[in-house]
């Protein structure tokens, strides 16, 4: 990874592997924590192990944002994430450039006051808070942990200590939902003033025993087109109630988006630290990039973490290695980019591609312009037009294969 250079920033994702329980629906790499399990204990200092190195092997000055997500990273505890953020803190002691913000995931079940004060305490400038319903037949259909009488004691005291700083998630398509019971959802969750709402879309991904047991309508869930309404119904609720849709499923109040997940959607470095994480890095002046997975081995992870001392002793450690070549960049970076309502970043596109946009997809923007589904200024996708963004990503990666001066780049 050392040979590509990452312009000495990136932002970093710690994942946190360990879960409660296992919710139907989830297909990120957890695992249920047992009683008296050890793993969460030692966990901090195997990440903080592996910041180091990976700081020193990128040889970082910047980090501009980080995430800790899961799993579910209050699964840690006070004690547990107390000592990893502290870590993180030597970081910026060391001549790192601070990030101006971090992002703690938690769920409402085990983000308790002594959890969320540490959060506060030791820097954390943004809650994620796992809501996804409050209807308890439909958490209990997907085997969510919590119930609604839980979730609203939480959300009083994020409040309480995070003002609006705080963002909250909400599935629709849930099983047993309907518009009413949306609705009333985000009437609850909106009274407690979050500055940022994550709205998503149930997706059936393949492997998860929602998507393995039975038909769509035993498991009680809607039909694509009711499913569809319910988003489109949730979306014009947070719009109406001052939330600006400024991706897919992202919507916040003035100033309060999500500044480390704008760095994914504008395909600018970040490092993925813990079992399961994923990294991008991209060198902007060859145009070219290497994504690399950690293990999902959490106790190959830990184990790891204890006989590592240096760049030379992580070399290929449990990593799993992938080229970007120019073509599969490009591709990503549309995939990204136009989730985004600003779209891609135009000037990082011709630094790094050595061409603007419309010389890669010129029928397909063109099309989709003349149906009013694509905005010049910025190139971007409209309101009507992220509700298609699947087609149009078909419709302009299928352009992009025809050129081979794309794919080469001459």
């Amino acid at each position: 990874m050392a040979d590509l250079k990452a312009g000495n920033t990136a932002s970093l994702y710690i994942h946190v592997p360990f879960c409660a329980g296992a919710c139907d629906y989830c297909d990120f790499y957890s695992i249920p924590v047992m009683p008296h399990d050890s793993r969460p204990d030692t966990y901090p200092e195997a990440i903080l192990k592996e910041a180091e190195i990976r700081v020193q092997e990128f040889g970082l000055i910047h980090i501009p944002t980080v995430y800790i997500g899961g799993g579910t990273p209050s699964m840690l505890g006070p004690a547990g994430m107390g000592r990893l953020l502290s870590g993180l803190g030597k970081l910026w002691n060391q001549g790192i450039k601070a990030p101006s913000e971090i992002t703690v995931e938690a769920n409402p079940e085990s983000a308790g006051e002594a959890f969320l004060k540490t959060c506060r305490d030791k820097g954390v400038t943004r809650l994620s808070l796992g809501i996804q319903t409050f209807h308890e037949p439909s958490r209990s259909a997907v085997h969510r942990v919590g119930d609604g009488a839980l979730l609203q004691e939480r959300l009083r005291l994020v409040q309480d200590l995070f003002g609006s700083d705080f963002s909250a998630d909400l599935i629709t398509g849930l099983p047993l939902q309907d518009e009413t019971i949306l609705l009333q959802d985000m009437e609850r969750l909106l009274a407690y003033e979050p500055g940022h709402v994550s709205l998503y879309a149930l997706t059936l991904e393949p492997g998860t025993p929602l998507a393995s047991h039975g038909t769509p309508a035993e498991r009680g869930l809607p039909d694509p087109d009711r499913a569809d309404a319910l988003w489109i119904a949730g979306r014009d609720t947070l719009e109406q109630q001052g939330y600006g849709q400024y991706e897919v499923s992202n919507f916040s109040r003035p100033g309060k988006e999500a500044l480390h997940n704008i760095r994914y959607w504008r395909m600018e470095n970040w490092l993925g630290l813990g079992p399961g994480a994923s990294a991008t890095v991209i060198d902007d002046a060859e145009g070219r990039g290497r994504r690399f997975t950690v293990n999902p081995d959490v106790d190959a992870y830990i184990s790891w973490s204890k006989r590592a001392m240096s760049v030379q002793d992580a070399a290929g450690e449990g990593l799993l290695m992938e080229d970007l070549d120019r073509l599969t960049l490009i591709k990503e970076t549309f995939l990204m980019g136009f989730r985004y309502r600003k779209g891609p970043d135009p000037g990082l596109f011709r630094q790094r591609f050595g061409l603007d946009m419309e010389a890669c997809i010129p029928d397909t923007i063109a099309c989709w312009r003349n149906r009013g589904l694509l905005e010049s200024e910025p190139l971007a996708l409209t309101k009507g037009g992220l509700l298609l963004l699947d087609p149009f990503l078909e419709a302009a990666f299928r352009e992009l294969e025809k050129k081979d001066a794309i794919r080469t780049g001459e």
